[in-house]
């Protein structure tokens, strides 16, 4: 279809496997979204007069695939800047990260395997927080209620995540491979925020919790304290992931600058309280200590600070 990853390549365009991790670039992200942007901008101002641009969403995402709304018009605002909180985002722990850009491969396995979409793209570095979605819970029409609306090529990108192969693949433009590539990350993570507040979506991520997938944190009194990812909006778009730390119930920046550069709605709001609350004996204690500012050994009074 679009990748052929049974012979370790892309099928598309001949790269190896290890090279693909290169989308999650943020040079190759941002290309392939500003093309995103652009394709909806020019449907957009092509729309009708008479559709009310400025009564919708400006987050939501207009379906383009066959069978679905065309008028983008009505379900997009192109005036609407929303790239601002994805921009490069600097990290004190950036120089430890430029260590591991020496990499050979961003992705596990051998090339020889025949990989999934889902495999490949929870492997991707930067993916860590982010699980594997069955294809029963996918192929599930009901798990997908209103998603159609938010994204582009829907469909593409639906069969793009199930490996589905289309008759319609060979008239796509290069350009619109990339949207649809595009698309279907965006699409798996609107699937993903879902799945994890499923039974299995919960088990799942308790799994990666125990191996410290989502890092510790940072501050010091909570004594290396496993975190849980979680997101400061339910819209797409809108901001990156943040981790949670249980212990001190406050929210930091990740480690890593990759993992740094995930929509924050690919977990929500909701994922980390629901966790805590369905497994209550990992809820850690608050802790006891907190700092104290000194001069010289004296603390400072408060009407001082």
């Amino acid at each position: 279809m679009y990748r052929d990853r049974s012979k370790g390549t892309d099928g598309r365009t001949g790269v190896s496997k290890s090279e693909l991790g290169t989308l999650r670039d943020s040079f190759d992200r941002k290309r392939i979204n500003d093309a995103l942007d652009k394709h909806l901008e020019k449907s957009s101002l092509s729309a009708p007069k008479g559709g009310n641009v400025k009564d919708k969403d400006p987050s939501s995402f207009p379906s383009t695939s066959a069978g679905r709304n065309t008028s983008i018009g009505d379900s997009w605002d192109a005036r609407e800047p929303r790239n601002n909180a994805f921009e490069k985002t600097k990290y004190p722990d950036d120089e430890e990260d430029s260590e591991t850009d020496t990499e050979e491969s961003d992705v596990s396995g051998s090339d020889g395997e025949d990989t999934s979409w889902i495999s490949w793209f929870c492997s991707l570095r930067g993916n860590e927080f982010i699980c594997e979605v069955d294809d029963e819970y996918i192929q599930d029409s009901f798990n997908l209620s209103g998603l159609s609306s938010q994204v582009p090529y829907y469909d593409h990108a639906l069969d793009l995540i199930l490996d589905v192969e289309s008759p319609n693949d060979d008239i796509l433009t290069e350009e619109q491979n990339e949207l649809v590539e595009s698309a279907a990350e965006m699409l798996y993570g609107l699937i993903h925020v879902r799945y994890i507040l499923t039974s299995k979506g919960l088990s799942a991520m308790l799994e990666k919790y125990k191996n410290t997938d989502f890092g510790r944190c940072p501050r010091v009194y909570c004594s290396g304290q496993p975190c849980l990812p979680v997101g400061q909006s339910d819209i797409p778009r809108t901001s990156t992931v943040k981790i949670y730390c249980p212990k001190c119930e406050d929210v930091y920046y990740p480690r890593s600058k990759y993992q740094g550069n995930i929509d924050g709605a690919f977990f929500g709001t909701t994922f980390p309280h629901l966790f805590l609350m369905t497994y209550p004996y990992i809820k850690p204690a608050k802790p006891i200590q907190s700092y104290v500012p000194k001069i010289y050994g004296f603390k400072i009074h408060k009407s001082a600070r």
